[in-house]
């Protein structure tokens, strides 16, 4: 399932740089679907990845990154 998300995130990737709208959009679905796949695997659901998103609009990308623990 791992291998399979990382396929499908360079094959996204590539698209995107191929300005291709289409094949972008193919190879998105393919990508949140096997991220979904993954997820639930490890038994995460999707709304606890939409929590933090949210939590992650409060503040600034920069505020977000400075407060991560290395």
């Amino acid at each position: 399932m791992r291998k399979k998300l990382g396929e499908e995130a360079v094959e996204t990737a590539l698209a995107a740089v191929a300005e291709d709208r289409e094949h972008l959009i193919a190879e998105a679905a393919d990508l949140i679907y096997h991220l979904l796949v993954v997820l639930e695997a490890r038994g995460i659901k999707l709304a606890e990845v939409e929590a933090t998103l949210a939590a992650r609009q409060a503040q600034s990308g920069l505020d977000e990154k400075a407060s991560r623990k290395s």
